[in-house]
């Protein structure tokens, strides 16, 4: 008897253990740390295809996007800040509210935003842009995933007005990206979002994604802690495929 009070002892601790665990995973994962993978190539040569990334929602604040499955429980956001010229940020489209996108900030609320000859202007000023060493990889201009020829793309480094520099890839020769856009104003609490992989990003220049509500923000992408060419559950591949030189690295 005594024998069996202490095995139904033993099985309610584990249990309350392992509610314990979720809960506070839980709550991580709302209010202050997610985790992203990166499945596409528009932040090339920032973020590449593979990475594993975490996202510090704090900054922001939250809003219901915050939340899982971003049920409407409140409009607006609480706390926090508001996004910075150049940060890359994870969001949720107005026009794709359930789907995960990461871009880089270029235009801030009331901002005039253009792309002359592949040169972004902000309030008619052109972004200083100064060649970089050629970006040598996977094609950066095939958009998704799965094998890649080896290529050499034209690189860029980009200095924002407040000091932010990155490097952009330049594939409009082959991407058939317009190299010149119309003016767009950006709307107040509203931000313009654009991916490093300049010719290859479905971004706010395009109305399937448009200008951004602060509202729509999950948060900052801040680090890489995981990054592999090729899938990440093939753990048998990791000594060949993980990016040893591109990850546990802070995101600028």
């Amino acid at each position: 008897m005594a024998t069996q009070t202490v095995e139904k002892k033993k099985r309610g601790e584990g249990v309350r253990t392992i509610v314990s665990a979720l809960i506070i995973a839980v709550v991580l994962r709302t209010f202050l740390i997610q985790p992203f993978s990166i499945p596409s190539g528009s932040m090339e040569p920032t973020l590449l295809i593979g990475d594993y990334l975490f996202v510090f929602k704090f900054r922001y604040g939250y809003s219901h996007f915050s939340l899982p499955f971003s049920p409407p429980l409140f409009s607006g956001r609480i706390f926090g800040f508001p996004p910075n010229r150049g940060d890359v940020a994870v969001f949720r489209p107005p026009e794709q509210p359930g789907t995960d996108f990461i871009k880089r900030v270029i235009g801030l609320p009331g901002d005039r935003i253009q792309v002359i000859d592949g040169v972004v202007q902000i309030n008619g000023t052109p972004v200083q842009r100064e060649p970089a060493e050629d970006f040598v990889g996977d094609d950066p201009c095939s958009y998704m995933g799965g094998a890649r020829a080896t290529v050499r793309v034209k690189q860029f480094r980009e200095t924002l007005p407040n000091g932010v520099t990155y490097n952009t890839l330049a594939c409009s020769q082959r991407s058939g990206f317009p190299n010149t856009t119309k003016v767009y104003s950006v709307p107040p609490d509203h931000y313009f979002m654009m991916g490093d992989n300049r010719d290859n990003s479905e971004d706010s220049r395009f109305a399937d994604v448009g200008f951004v509500p602060f509202e729509n923000f999950i948060g900052p992408a801040e680090f890489i802690f995981f990054s592999v060419n090729g899938s990440a559950w093939k753990i048998w591949e990791w000594p060949w495929t993980i990016r040893w030189d591109h990850m546990m690295r802070p995101i600028h």
